[in-house]
């Protein structure tokens, strides 16, 4: 009886899992696999006690998204509008489309360096990814989409190959995870906000709500949803502790410091092989990849349910034109800009840190209006103390977040 029960909830969850695990290990983009790598890079294994925060942080907002989806059944900018107003929700709409598309544009950037890395052509890669890109979603229905993201999931452990052929000290790692090391340096505090800072991006909480959505799940099957979240969070920390081991054991003794994670592919060849450099550039293709599918995939749905036109990769083209249409967009232009010579790519990708920096407080007040309204969510809103410390955390990174965007203002290196 006791197997019956567990092999049944096992096929529960598996029906469920999806949106939460694509989120999270999606955060694992160009942006956040260069910051990792500085970080490691930088001040070796010392920034490696902020993952346990971090994965909590984002077990938090993800877990709020989900649960807002399941018992509303509608997406984020859906919820935005009618309850705060079509002026808000339009000025929204226009800075996260900008966000979006920054943050696309610097996806389709680390394809380019790290094909280029692998000895591919830039311009036949970055061309053949938008249409791999656009096939899959267009000619596929939402189920097939997921398992798609799902196995591109997989490649991540390229990172964990490559941390296992820098070969650094396991123990001295571990004991840097569960011990804080603080250092009171503008540099360093500034790597402590950056990493935050890629954590959380507020296409990530309509993305989130929409999946859930769109996957139609129950309140019934909340706890999987939950659990799917939870997966998501482990696998994104995996990532980020391995890319860091990586970069603090080879580079970090040695005083190299730089300015990318396409940098940090470079510099891994002369001491930990051509294969660790190869999976390290690997590992940047195929996330870049990843995201650069699920970047505009959430624009078009964010701006399709904020004007409440017809959205879903289950619907045709004639069904859902201005989906398509925008999906189409982002990728053809972002794909484009990045080909552009000289394009100075480490610009772009700030640009769209920042711009993440500036929309995450807005987005996550909201979040936390909408979530504690009892008309929408019924018995589901936080508790008491849970929501006190999820305002103490959205004031925290809301704080971090302006840092990160004036950090060139205040000139703090």
């Amino acid at each position: 009886m006791g197997l019956s029960k567990l092999k049944r909830n096992l096929a529960v969850f598996l029906a469920v899992a999806g949106p939460g695990i694509i989120t999270a290990a999606v955060d694992n983009d160009a942006g956040g696999i260069t910051t990792y790598s500085i970080a490691g890079a930088h001040f070796g294994f010392s920034t490696l006690w902020l993952l346990a925060p971090i994965g909590i942080l984002l077990i938090i907002t993800q877990e709020m998204g989900a649960r807002l989806g399941i018992v509303t059944g509608k997406g984020l900018s859906d919820l935005i509008r009618e309850n705060f107003g079509v002026r808000l929700t339009v000025a929204l709409m226009a800075g996260l489309f900008l966000t979006n598309w920054a943050n696309a544009v610097a996806e389709f950037a680390g394809i380019a360096a790290a094909s280029q890395l692998l000895g591919m052509n830039a311009f036949i890669a970055v061309p053949l990814s938008g249409a791999i890109v656009w096939a899959l979603v267009v000619k596929s229905n939402y189920k097939t989409v997921e398992k798609a993201f799902l196995i591109a999931i997989v490649f991540y452990v390229a990172y964990a190959i490559a941390a296992v052929m820098a070969q650094p000290d396991w123990g001295h790692a571990l004991q840097q995870t569960i011990v804080p090391t603080l250092a009171f340096t503008p540099g360093y505090l500034l790597a402590l906000v950056a990493i935050i800072g890629a954590t959380v991006a507020p296409w990530m909480q309509f993305y989130v709500q929409a999946s859930v959505v769109e996957k139609g799940i129950r309140v019934k099957e909340m706890v999987y949803a939950r659990i799917d979240v939870v997966a998501g969070s482990i696998v994104t920390i995996l990532v980020m502790f391995f890319i860091i081991v990586t970069c603090a054991t080879v580079l970090h003794p040695r005083g190299i410091t730089i300015d990318s994670a396409w940098d940090a592919a470079q510099a891994l060849a002369p001491f930990a092989g051509e294969h660790a450099s190869a999976l390290f550039a690997f590992g940047l293709l195929a996330a870049s990849l990843f995201a650069a599918a699920i970047l505009p995939l959430a624009t078009a749905f964010t701006v399709c349910e904020s004007f409440g036109w017809e959205s879903g990769v289950n619907k045709k083209f004639e069904e859902a034109p201005q989906f398509y249409g925008l999906f189409a967009f982002l990728i053809a232009s972002s794909a484009l800009i990045v080909l552009v010579p000289g394009l100075p790519l480490m610009t772009v990708m700030y640009l769209s840190q920042a711009l993440n920096g500036v929309f995450l407080p807005v987005i996550l007040v909201l979040l936390l209006l909408l979530i504690n309204k009892k008309a929408l969510m019924g018995r589901h809103v936080n508790g008491p103390y849970y929501n006190a410390f999820v305002w103490l955390v959205a004031a925290a990174v809301s704080v971090m977040s302006v840092v990160l965007v004036l950090q060139p203002i205040l000139g703090i290196m």
